[in-house]
């Protein structure tokens, strides 16, 4: 079955890029990723973002001590704010549905929620670094700092 729509150009972004979106160093995977983010905040582009992105967002600066927990819930505050990002969110049938993915496709339980909840959300394009952990037939994975956006 074929889930993609014709047309349809939103992307998610994945927890790597918001991570290195929030990071203060000068990498070329920070600054790609900031410039995909600022394209959002300037609404040059719509992008989505899942609860459960924020959350481990969240998890991952705070525990990497990358950012403190005010710093981070600053960060995921503009986010959830934002009306540039489309927040979706997951319930317990897409928690049933990613068992699902993860068996069929061999994927983590974490990365196949993601994937569950962008299909319910009607989302196909991902933003990621980790474009591997997305092989669902229905996901396009596209890594954004590996080539100029």
């Amino acid at each position: 079955m074929n889930y993609m729509t014709e047309g349809s150009e939103l992307f998610l972004v994945d927890t790597n890029i918001l991570v290195y979106a929030s990071e203060k160093d000068e990498s070329s995977k920070v600054q790609k990723a900031k410039e995909l983010v600022n394209k959002c905040w300037k609404g040059e582009t719509l992008l989505a973002v899942s609860s459960q992105n924020l959350g481990e967002f969240v998890f991952v600066t705070t525990r990497k001590g990358k950012l403190d927990l005010e710093q981070a819930k600053t960060f995921a505050g503009f986010i959830a704010d934002f009306n540039g990002f489309k927040k979706i969110w997951y319930n317990a049938n897409t928690v049933l549905s990613a068992i699902d993915i993860a068996k069929e496709h061999k994927t983590s339980f974490w990365d196949s929620l993601l994937a569950a909840t962008m299909r319910e959300n009607g989302i196909f394009n991902i933003y990621t670094e980790n474009v591997n952990d997305f092989r669902m037939p229905w996901i396009k994975a596209v890594n954004p700092l590996k080539k100029s956006i």
